[in-house]
């Protein structure tokens, strides 16, 4: 890959949509890992206003430290860049009470739980946005977003712009590595940073990124009998995520009224 005329690419790219879209600039929700730190980043060489917001709840104090951490790098290194901390912890907190309340299938409720989040920071992504005339800039690669939908629907997933979802996360990795971004958010080990526990993208996987990557980029091409071994269980894993994520991936379904019965 061509990185630098990638990273220019996507910095014009950027540059023109919100000229367009007649925008100040973007706002990025900043977790502590690298996707995150690789779009705000290119946000950032726009030029244009850059508003990077730190939103933890129940979060690990090590994603804390990583997220402040490339905040004061991009801050340092950027005159339109701004940080924000907004501690999400006591709204959640609230919803949690509430809807506990209530119950429902333990298993079930704590994926709930974990999309909660994603979607209250969604939420407080569009106030800021709104009031600071911005648009949200979206953090998802191309294995999350269009392969294994490896996302929050309206949490994660609801942006209004996609700068690096087609790009795979080893690429992500290697734009991060280019911009020089701070050892600990170029290392930091995938996670979405929804649960109470420490919970690894590929321990909820099952896979690698760049296992996964392998069989997306071979989808079209081959099916289950070209495998074997892990390339197999590998398959199946993409083949079950990326099945299960069509009501995420693709548009939402419209039903559409024959022209014969509106008369």
């Amino acid at each position: 890959m061509q990185t630098d005329k990638v990273i220019h690419h996507i910095v014009g790219w950027l540059k023109n949509y919100a000229e367009t879209a007649n925008v100040k600039g973007y706002i990025i929700g900043v977790s502590g890992g690298v996707d995150s730190g690789v779009v705000s980043t290119l946000c950032a060489m726009t030029g244009l206003d850059t508003l990077v917001l730190e939103m933890p709840i129940r979060q690990k104090v090590e994603q804390v430290e990583r997220a402040q951490e490339h905040i004061a790098f991009l801050e340092r290194k950027f005159k339109n860049v701004k940080g924000l901390r907004v501690d999400l912890s006591p709204a959640f907190e609230e919803i949690f009470t509430t809807f506990k309340e209530i119950g429902g299938e333990a298993e079930q409720e704590n994926l709930a739980f974990a999309n909660t989040r994603s979607r209250l920071r969604m939420l407080t992504l569009y106030h800021f946005a709104q009031i600071n005339g911005l648009l949200v800039c979206g953090t998802g690669n191309k294995i999350e977003d269009f392969g294994i939908g490896f996302f929050t629907k309206y949490g994660d997933g609801g942006v209004d712009i996609s700068p690096i979802a087609d790009l795979y996360k080893t690429e992500v990795y290697e734009l991060a590595k280019a911009l020089d971004l701070p050892e600990s958010i170029k290392n930091a080990i995938p996670t979405d940073g929804l649960w109470d526990t420490d919970r690894t993208d590929e321990q909820q996987i099952g896979a690698t990124y760049p296992e996964l990557e392998k069989i997306q980029k071979e989808y079209s091409t081959k099916t289950e009998q070209d495998y074997t071994g892990r390339a197999l269980e590998v398959y199946k894993i993409f083949r079950r995520m990326h099945s299960a994520a069509k009501h995420k991936i693709e548009p939402i379904p419209v039903c559409y009224i024959p022209e014969e019965l509106k008369k």
